[in-house]
């Protein structure tokens, strides 16, 4: 929060603002800044209650998050005239109150577990087993941002509608990623309970099923996004260029859409195993190891913005085979061979 908010001026530049919109850019940003220590609680609590078992609760706080951010959208910019400093203070609020709604839980009756600070602990492995899963899932979130500034970089050459454009395809396209990602994020928890139970019959079932789901999710989402492409790049864009840019953007990017959610799948059943070294090179594949150098390579071949572009569903079909590789590793060497009594529990218990 205090790098971003005294070096607004510079990330801002760092990241592809160009003079025209650099003030824009940091006065957002520096505003922003001021949630980052809510977001984090709203993040690790919204977590830490699925892992108990209140998936709604968890989804409570993120649907209030983001109802407030979009009530005071509207109220903020339109109505106090505040323009972009008016969105930043609306992802402030939505922040904070998400993050209140998750102590307010956590310090009631209702939850099974305690944020009390006498229960703190960090040996006895707890710390080793959180970093290990938490670390490639930094990493990841880490390179995506970076991977975003390298990309706007190259994309200002083209000019400012073709950044425009692309970061409008980027929110089109995370609206079939963030429910992808939802999905994976749901089944960890069960599967991770079937691995630490040695349960292989119920573990198996569970991946299959969300194999299935997602692969259906993924194919409908696609088809829906790709053909309304128009009418969700308009809502953001009204300038004709950068209109354009965002519609081709937005059904490039889409093309990664029937097998995204296999991937994120993937990712989850082997971080479920606490696998950190598959998953730490899962993390920092995506939108590092594969996508950097398919960018670059892309970049070097191709005089075309389309085609820097098409750089991230090469990566994402990339990525989803060697997510089904390190899974199948992973599957073998650290899921338990033993047959436990745990694997005669029936499914519905």
């Amino acid at each position: 929060m205090i790098v971003i908010f005294i070096f607004a001026t510079p990330v801002s530049m760092a990241i592809g603002a160009s003079p025209d919109t650099v003030d824009y850019t940091s006065q957002y940003l520096r505003i922003v800044s001021t949630a980052i220590p809510f977001l984090i609680i709203s993040n690790s609590f919204s977590n830490i209650i699925r892992a108990e078992g209140n998936a709604q609760v968890a989804m409570m706080g993120m649907i209030i998050g983001n109802l407030i951010n979009i009530v005071f959208d509207p109220i903020m910019i339109l109505g106090f005239g505040w323009d972009v400093a008016g969105a930043a203070i609306a992802t402030v609020l939505g922040n904070i109150f998400a993050a209140l709604f998750y102590i307010h839980h956590l310090l009631s009756k209702k939850a099974m577990l305690s944020i009390h600070p006498k229960y703190y602990a960090a040996g006895g492995g707890i710390a080793a087993g959180v970093l290990a899963i938490g670390i490639p899932a930094s990493l990841n979130s880490i390179l995506m941002s970076l991977s975003n500034i390298i990309v706007n970089n190259i994309m200002s050459h083209y000019g400012d509608m073709a950044v425009a454009g692309l970061g409008v395809a980027m929110k089109v396209n995370m609206i079939v990623v963030m429910l992808l990602i939802g999905l994976g994020t749901g089944i960890q928890p069960i599967l991770g309970y079937c691995f630490g139970s040695a349960n292989r019959t119920r573990y198996v079932a569970v991946l299959k099923f969300s194999l299935i789901l997602a692969f259906g999710m993924s194919a409908v989402m696609t088809v829906i996004c790709y053909c309304g492409a128009d009418p969700l790049v308009h809502a953001f864009l009204e300038d004709a260029d950068a209109f354009t840019y965002g519609m081709s953007f937005a059904r490039i990017y889409i093309y990664s859409g029937p097998v995204i959610g296999l991937m994120f799948v993937f990712v989850n059943a082997i971080q479920s195993t606490g696998a950190a070294l598959p998953a730490l090179i899962l993390s920092i594949s995506r939108q590092g190891l594969i996508y950097l150098p398919v960018l670059f390579l892309f970049r070097s071949i191709f005089d075309s913005a389309s085609m820097l572009a098409a750089a991230q569903p090469i990566t994402d079909y990339l990525t989803t085979l060697l997510s089904v590789i390190l899974f199948v590793f992973t599957y073998r060497k650290y899921f338990p061979k033993e047959a436990h009594m745990a694997e005669s529990i029936p499914a519905s218990s």
